[in-house]
């Protein structure tokens, strides 16, 4: 029998909700698996089931005109590997993943590794330091930064780029407007610098060049595909960093096991990402009327995924809200599903795989040395400082 969506005028988008959403997602979850936001004007999925079978379905939830809230970063993405359906989407993907594979990223391993060890090695002779801005921030800023081979000049202000992206990925709101400067600079220097002379011989972006003149691609297409490289190789692997070591030094016991059986640092990343996913929603366009789960859903519109709320599911999900590094939950949706996964996720696994393993071999305790700092975002659920000590 079909039914009425239920409704609901949460503000997913203030800043106590952004704080801590995990309440609000609860609720939405309760009210149902679609769920009509009146403060967005659009549907939201809300538990794991639902948005697992949005994402097995691009024909009627479609990311053609874009992933997004905001109409205006839909526009600038549109062609990039997270605003396109197959088969651009496809063709897209296969360019700007080759130097993702896991092939290709175990070819990194020894280089990541090593310099993970370093900076550890660094931090632990300290005994504090800043989780976020001494040690999650380290690896994609020293390595795949210059991966990704844009000149010096720009690299300093990536991280600012892919914050500024994700608040205008929101709703237009104080934030996104705020960050609308930033965006206009990413745009020139992309505009300006990517050129064949300027991007180091061998690099991402180089690679992507080379793409355009084998007609793989359109050449018009590079600084869009170039962006896709800013936040997913950065704010995203830094954000999940951030947030796993947050929980493993709130809990002694996760901590300690993480240290008897190294083993389970794999899945101590599966959960943390499950728990604490750092995006926690991309939209897609409902391009026909459809019916899922009983209900009715108009095309035409939007449907918000609630990537951490479905990660949270009690239908799903024994005792969801708790942190264990037994767990691995391989199908959660933190990094996507379907056709839309996240290309940078075996990238972003051996990051954090380094840090964690030259922390488990030298670090016995690791605890919070003072309040962590979150930092306030429409489409990032991080922290921008973490103070913690290890012994």
């Amino acid at each position: 029998m079909i039914s009425q969506v239920p409704a609901s005028d949460i503000d997913l988008f203030s800043e106590a909700s952004l704080r801590d959403p995990f309440p609000l997602y609860r609720q939405l979850r309760d009210a149902g698996p679609m769920v009509w936001l009146d403060r967005l004007g659009m549907y939201a999925a809300t538990r794991f089931d639902a948005v697992r079978a949005c994402l097995r379905d691009p024909q009627t939830f479609s990311s053609a005109r874009g992933a997004m809230i905001s109409d205006e970063i839909n526009g600038l993405t549109t062609g990039s590997t997270i605003g396109s359906d197959d088969p651009e989407h496809q063709v897209h993907r296969l360019v700007v993943g080759r130097p993702l594979t896991p092939k290709a990223v175990r070819g990194m391993t020894e280089r990541v590794m090593a310099e993970a060890e370093a900076v550890v090695d660094r931090l632990v002779a300290k005994g504090r330091f800043d989780g976020v801005t001494e040690l999650a921030w380290h690896l994609p800023l020293t390595i795949v930064s210059r991966f990704v081979g844009l000149p010096e000049a720009g690299r300093e202000r990536m991280l600012v780029w892919g914050e500024a992206i994700a608040n205008m990925a929101g709703p237009p709101n104080a934030r996104a407007q705020a960050s609308a400067p930033a965006l206009q600079e990413m745009g020139l220097y992309l505009a300006n610098e990517i050129q064949r002379e300027k991007l180091a011989p061998g690099s991402w972006g180089a690679m992507l060049i080379e793409a355009a003149d084998r007609g793989e691609i359109a050449a018009e297409k590079i600084p869009v595909l170039m962006a896709d490289y800013l936040g997913p190789a950065l704010d995203t692997t830094i954000g999940a960093t951030g947030n796993l070591l947050w929980r493993l030094s709130r809990d002694p016991s996760q901590w300690a096991a993480l240290r008897a059986d190294p083993s389970l640092i794999a899945s101590a990343i599966l959960e943390g990402v499950r728990i604490d996913p750092p995006v926690h929603w991309f939209t897609r366009y409902i391009a026909r009327d459809t019916a899922m789960n009983d209900v009715e859903l108009r095309g035409d519109t939007r449907v918000v995924l609630l990537y951490a709320s479905a990660n949270r599911d009690e239908r799903k999900y024994p005792d969801p809200d708790r942190f264990d590094v037994r767990r691995k939950p391989a199908d959660h949706v933190g990094w996507g599903h379907g056709t839309h996964h996240c290309l940078g996720v075996h990238l972003a696994k051996l990051e954090m795989q380094a840090v964690l393993t030259a922390l488990v071999d030298r670090v016995e305790r690791l605890e919070p040395a003072g309040d962590p700092v979150r930092k306030i975002n429409n489409g990032l659920h991080v922290f921008d400082h973490l103070p913690l000590a290890v012994h």
